[in-house]
């Protein structure tokens, strides 16, 4: 039989969430940078997200990340991050899955017991330790993107909530945090379908009603993403807290989301709650954890900002082939409301 397309992937679960990394099948995209790349896949080539995400072969629950070769000599790969909706500047849960896929199938050389490896994310260079022993990636460590705050204490108008107050805050995509508690939420699992209800009210609302576009990166803009949050603990001596990230078109991050642990951590050290070189450990809804870290204070744009370390772990789950025989008549698939929100 003859297939008009074949994509190659490795499955990867950070931390609960399911990342898959295409290691064959596709070459290369035009671009002169990573960002550029993605920008093409997202306005000329969006027909690879489509086939690979939408049912019948995809989930809402599942990520895709494209390997790529680098476009600058820095880095030992590129990768463009697709999500169910959105092409993102970087994400931390698709790092560290990446990184694991790289490793662990010989595409990049595993040094034991540190991996020390430059990965182009399109928002930018990300450096990488991974923990390696016996042939296997025990954990990874990347140094993110500058991390900052756009707002704090905002009011954003909600209907049939009232007024919400968020703090609006960028750590590699835009989150608006916002306490759970104060909406009746204890960030329970059982909670999951009211949580990503809510949530996408709030995004929407506050994607209107606060602007945020990023100062050295205009293409980079608007709220994308809701952050639940809970109390700071102080539990011997460590601070920790519980978290649930809303990912459009809704649905809950599993993993404790890195991008959005890198806001918290901006959004923390804005309200001194956290200095540089404290550790922070982050809760998923599911009660994995990642542990986060303040190393430095910057600026970006004029605009405070610290730069932030996660480390969390990833394990392969599954090597698939994806085809298109050329007669299938849902060459992108399909999304359908009772399990795609907002369809």
């Amino acid at each position: 039989m003859r297939f008009s397309r074949m994509i190659n992937v490795v499955g990867v679960h950070t931390e609960g969430e399911l990342n898959e990394v295409i290691t064959g099948g596709v070459l290369d995209v035009p671009g002169r940078t990573m960002f550029d790349k993605m920008r093409w896949l997202q306005t000329e080539g969006d027909d690879l997200r489509k086939f690979l995400l939408h049912e019948p072969r995809g989930k809402v629950t599942q990520c895709v990340n494209l390997v790529l070769p680098p476009t600058v000599p820095e880095a030992d790969a590129g990768f463009v991050i697709m999500e169910s909706d959105y092409y993102v500047p970087m994400s931390g849960s698709n790092t560290i899955c990446t990184v694991t896929a790289l490793l662990e199938t010989g595409i990049l050389p595993m040094t034991e017991p540190v991996t020390r490896i430059t990965l182009e994310a399109p928002g930018g260079l990300v450096r990488v330790e991974a923990a390696c022993r016996n042939g296997k990636c025990e954990s990874v460590t990347f140094t993110n993107l500058p991390s900052f705050v756009f707002a704090l204490d905002c009011p954003v108008e909600v209907e049939g909530l009232g007024t919400v107050m968020v703090d609006v805050a960028y750590g590699g995509m835009i989150y608006a945090m916002t306490d759970a508690g104060k909406l009746g939420f204890r960030l329970d699992p059982s909670e999951a379908r009211d949580l990503v209800d809510t949530g996408e009210k709030i995004k929407r609302a506050a994607a209107k009603q606060v602007p945020a576009v990023h100062p050295e990166n205009p293409e980079i803009h608007t709220i994308n993403q809701t952050l639940w949050a809970s109390p700071l603990q102080e539990i011997g001596g460590q601070k920790t807290a519980r978290n649930a990230v809303i990912v459009s078109p809704g649905r809950i991050d599993r993993s404790p989301c890195g991008t959005g642990t890198c806001a918290r951590l901006a959004i923390m050290h804005a309200r001194g709650q956290i200095k540089a070189g404290e550790r922070f450990i982050h809760k998923s809804i599911i009660d994995t954890t990642f542990i986060g870290a303040v190393l430095s204070t910057t600026q970006l744009g004029g605009k405070p900002a610290v730069t932030c370390s996660i480390t969390g772990r990833a394990w392969i789950t599954a090597f698939h082939q994806y085809v298109l025989d050329p007669s299938d008549p849902l060459p992108t698939g399909y999304r359908l409301s009772d399990t795609w929100p907002n369809s």
